[in-house]
């Protein structure tokens, strides 16, 4: 069973969570492989499409026979129905774009970490006290690091992760951390840029080693 603690800390160790769809399967797999090879151990797969079941229940049949230590997040959750369905699938996480009420209650009934998209205090309210401890700041291209700054002491105990719109790289990374942020969710940016695994691979080892400043 993942717990919040051990999700935040591994969110923390990669500075990033990497999200992806893809109609794909080959490429889901392809880049799930590349993810984890890059030292990422949370990924999320979102719910963008057609094939969005089928090629999580891929994804989610290498992780088990080759990378058991991954931890596979679904986003683009709105309703019971479908994360009923990624969780029968195996997904270890729930995120959602929104805060919904009832995928907070089914996430919480089945001990499964669920991380709600909030922007506002009162919607982060909300969740925090359904039992949420990370709140996916979205869309945080309308935002700024100096809005995690502001709130983060009206809640204490809460982790944010803005998503949406945030460039990989190193400066606007440093300045989402230095305001407080556990990780920054982040999505086609990164792979539109990387054109090959080496490539991406050197990417998330310049994001690791943030760390290390």
């Amino acid at each position: 069973m993942l717990t919040y603690h051990t999700l935040i800390q591994s969110l923390y160790k990669q500075i990033i969570l990497p999200l992806f769809y893809h109609d794909d399967v080959q490429v889901c797999i392809s880049r799930t492989r590349n993810l984890y090879e890059a030292g990422i151990r949370v990924i999320e797969f979102t719910n963008r499409g057609d094939y969005a079941l089928t090629n999580f229940k891929a994804i989610k049949r290498i992780q088990q026979t080759e990378y058991p230590d991954l931890f596979l997040a679904v986003g683009t959750i709105y309703s019971t129905a479908d994360a009923i369905a990624f969780s029968e699938a195996g997904a270890d996480i729930i995120i959602s774009p929104v805060y919904s009420e009832e995928v907070a209650d089914f996430c919480f009934a089945r001990q499964i970490p669920y991380i709600p998209g909030c922007m506002t205090p009162t919607e982060i309210a909300r969740a925090t006290q359904s039992g949420c401890r990370l709140i996916k700041l979205f869309p945080a291209s309308v935002l700024d690091p100096l809005y995690i700054k502001t709130i983060k002491d009206l809640f204490p105990g809460i982790h944010f992760m803005p998503t949406g719109g945030i460039k990989p790289d190193c400066a606007s990374l440093r300045e989402w951390l230095s305001a407080g942020a556990v990780a920054v969710g982040v999505g086609a940016a990164l792979f539109s840029a990387m054109a090959s695994p080496i490539t991406l691979a050197k990417k998330i080892n310049e994001i690791l080693a943030l760390h290390d400043e």
